[in-house]
């Protein structure tokens, strides 16, 4: 058993990226990745189920997508009854370190989702997706598993798997998807930059780091007040901004913040308190095109932000870069 939990703990980073990006929650995956576990050491308890497994790396891949893709079927109906806008949950790693998802393909050739589209991006346009889709287009496109085995994953043919992941290629990448193209240089200058506007107080300075199309999506989960649509538009988007953490905004006076990655992008980790008291932990994400902010995806639900570190004094408001 003790080389059998070995072999599976060498495949556990790369499953746990295969499983968030297919279910945009770190919980989920974590419990899909353990039920992969107890079907492999299920099937390793009889030889001739352990005989098939020639290629352990892709038995567990496969068996984990498929896992994933019966949670995905089930969510559909959650998400439609959610109060308000739903964000993924997300993964939050210090300045410096790298990502906890891990186990991305090395460069193959269709791999529009991997490099135009990564973070909170990603995982929010995903969600346009039915759950065939999202299954193929993340095996294929991120993970550069074969159609022919996302076929078996599919329980389709080849044929199909392409046409799937075809579809959702188109759907991810289509014009009204934020975009985010940014190198973690740009992310930062266009972060600081946004982050000086804000402090300014100034709308026309804000205005010129965010996008014409910028869209902001809050989730709180039904516990704080919160758009139930995305917020559109440059102007809109800056106004918001402003009356939260501007000069004269909601939380200035009262707001800890800390740089940090979410889902491998430059983000910003706050904490604050409600006019009724209550704390208030966020986690905000950005997509970055042509140095301007495309979207702004705040999460601030707290079922979703449990293993957050907590700020200290040190993390004041403007951030630290």
């Amino acid at each position: 058993m003790r080389e059998l939990a070995t072999e599976f703990e060498a495949e556990r980073g790369r499953l746990l990226a295969v499983a968030h990006r297919m279910l945009g929650s770190r919980s989920e995956a974590e419990d899909a990745v353990q039920e992969t576990w107890l079907r492999y050491a299920g099937a390793l308890a009889e030889p001739a189920a352990r005989a098939e497994i020639r290629d352990l790396s892709a038995w567990l891949t496969t068996t984990c997508a498929r896992i994933c893709l019966d949670v995905l079927r089930s969510a559909r109906v959650r998400r439609e009854a959610y109060p308000g806008q739903w964000l993924p949950e997300p993964v939050v790693s210090p300045l410096g370190g790298r990502p906890t998802a891990d186990g991305y393909a090395p460069d193959p050739a269709e791999r529009a989702v991997r490099t135009d589209q990564v973070g909170t991006a990603l995982l929010v346009v995903l969600e346009r997706l039915a759950p065939e889709q999202r299954v193929a287009l993340v095996l294929h496109d991120v993970f550069a598993l074969p159609f022919a085995r996302v076929a078996g994953v599919l329980g389709t043919t080849e044929v199909a798997a392409r046409q799937l992941a075809s579809r959702a290629r188109r759907a991810v990448t289509s014009p009204d998807v934020p975009r985010h193209t940014a190198d973690p240089a740009e992310q930062r200058r266009v972060l600081k930059a946004f982050v000086a506007a804000t402090e300014s107080g100034e709308l026309d300075q804000l205005l010129q780091v965010l996008a014409p199309d910028v869209v902001f999506v809050g989730d709180s989960g039904g516990h704080f007040p919160a758009a139930r649509w995305p917020v559109l538009g440059a102007g809109s988007v800056a106004r918001l901004t402003l009356g939260l953490f501007g000069r004269t905004g909601r939380y200035l006076d009262r707001v800890l913040a800390r740089p940090v990655l979410v889902d491998g992008v430059l983000g910003l980790q706050l904490e604050t308190t409600h006019s009724d008291g209550r704390p208030i932990r966020l986690v905000t994400a950005f997509a970055v095109d042509q140095g301007r902010i495309t979207a702004i995806y705040n999460q601030l639900n707290p079922e979703k932000l449990t293993d957050l570190r907590p700020l200290d004094a040190d993390d004041g408001w403007p951030p630290r870069w």
